[in-house]
């Protein structure tokens, strides 16, 4: 039997999501004509925002309690020249509605991979209580600072990205430009 990395979803809300997202990924990358670079610097950006879902959830020290569905809906605005704000709401590891507000930049340091990038994001982040508030740090009055790295990757409109979260895990993303 093979080993996942990554754990498929479990509900059936999430494989409704999960082949939602799908159907939109592909119409999108099937519609539209080739477009090179379009995060590129100095390219106009004819789609400057970005939906994005979660795909799958891995923690680096897992456990039976942990929830690795996070069901996130993400909303990116690439304002200018690669600087974004977004939005997003999901599920944490804990399985509490948790909301991240935050602002950030987009670099492309290879030109060889010109639709490659590295994201860096810092913002708040709103939802771990309870029991699980001393889970992240500084989340005293209920909200603390974040800061997010990412790698990615688009093709054409379909854009994917590896979250790292802290020292807990990691995220693969799937999402499209519009």
């Amino acid at each position: 039997m093979p080993i996942l990395f990554f754990k498929p979803m479990r509900s059936s809300h999430g494989a409704i999501r999960g082949i939602a997202a799908l159907a939109m990924l592909l119409y999108s990358a099937t519609s539209f004509g080739a477009e090179s670079a379009i995060d590129a610097p100095g390219a106009d950006n004819p789609y400057p925002f970005t939906f994005q879902t979660s795909v799958a959830t891995r923690h680096f020290h897992p456990s039976s309690t942990q929830n690795n569905h996070q069901d996130l809906l993400n909303l990116e605005w690439n304002y200018k020249d690669n600087l974004i704000v977004g939005g997003a709401w999901f599920r944490n590891t804990f399985e509490q509605p948790t909301k991240l507000v935050y602002w950030g930049a987009k670099f492309h340091p290879l030109d060889a991979v010109p639709n490659g990038y590295i994201k860096v994001v810092a913002g708040l982040i709103h939802g771990y209580k309870g029991e699980y508030r001393d889970k992240i740090p500084f989340n005293g009055s209920g909200t603390a600072p974040v800061i997010l790295p990412a790698v990615g990757y688009c093709y054409q409109r379909v854009c994917s990205e590896l979250i790292v979260f802290g020292t807990a895990g990691a995220m693969l993303t799937a999402g499209v430009k519009f």
